[in-house]
């Protein structure tokens, strides 16, 4: 999947607090990775998941060969949506 970097970012700010160690624990994986998956680069306390970053407008084009973080994000923005509408 291609998605800018920017689009990346603004989905990580729209998650609400707690859910960087939300999408850890269901995936299995450490709250640095997840962070790095939205554009930190901590590498010496979590992987880098599968991103490549080519320069381009709105922050470059980002390669993601897993969506399972950004999965998980929308699920939680889009719950966290509803939650707040009702």
């Amino acid at each position: 999947m291609h998605i800018t970097f920017d689009e990346l970012r603004n989905i990580k700010h729209k998650l609400p607090t707690g859910s960087v160690s939300r999408i850890a624990s269901e995936l299995g994986i450490s709250e640095q990775t997840v962070r790095n998956y939205f554009g930190a680069h901590k590498y010496e306390n979590g992987e880098i998941v599968g991103t490549h970053i080519q320069p381009g407008p709105d922050g470059g084009i980002v390669h993601l060969e897993s969506t399972d973080i950004l999965d998980a994000a929308q699920r939680i923005i889009a719950s966290h949506n509803n939650a707040n509408s009702n």
